[in-house]
């Protein structure tokens, strides 16, 4: 988790979604599962790690790059998010999340998937592209998702 450093993607947010949810809560989001490796929860080998982005800043075409690590909130499921104090309930910045996790004294977080999701909250349509892990962008196309080093 520590070696996480960029993260975000560009969305088509459309007018629908905005009549279903609202701006700020009907979004797509970006989801790690991870094992948390916190000392303060031995027994969690499990948690997903969630950003929440804010509000899209335009609607019916696509979005500049949303930048998970300076926008929106994180949140970690089950104990991990107890153990950190950034739970759904209590989400907090990406820099506060990455330090409950890092300076826990446990073993540093690993990242075993990075995926786009939608909770179940309300009826999203719309799209995501440009899905920003580290130094790579994964472009969704029409022939499958192409992997290129972001510049």
């Amino acid at each position: 988790m520590s070696g996480l450093t960029q993260a975000g993607f560009h969305v088509f947010q459309t007018g629908e979604n905005v009549t279903y949810g609202g701006t700020s809560t009907n979004m797509p989001n970006i989801r790690f599962e991870i094992d948390p490796n916190l000392d303060a929860a031995p027994g969690s080998n499990y948690s997903t790690l969630v950003w929440l982005p804010p509000n899209s800043p335009v609607t019916n075409r696509w979005s500049p790059y949303l930048d998970a690590t300076q926008t929106g909130t994180w949140f970690l499921t089950g104990a991990a998010g107890t153990a950190t104090g950034c739970a759904q309930a209590t989400p907090c910045t990406f820099a506060a999340v990455k330090t409950a996790l890092d300076q826990d004294g446990g073993d540093p977080a690993t990242i075993y998937t990075a995926a786009v999701g939608k909770g179940r909250d309300f009826m999203w349509i719309g799209a995501v592209d440009g899905f920003r892990v580290n130094g790579t962008i994964y472009d969704f196309e029409a022939g499958g998702v192409v992997p290129r080093r972001a510049t």
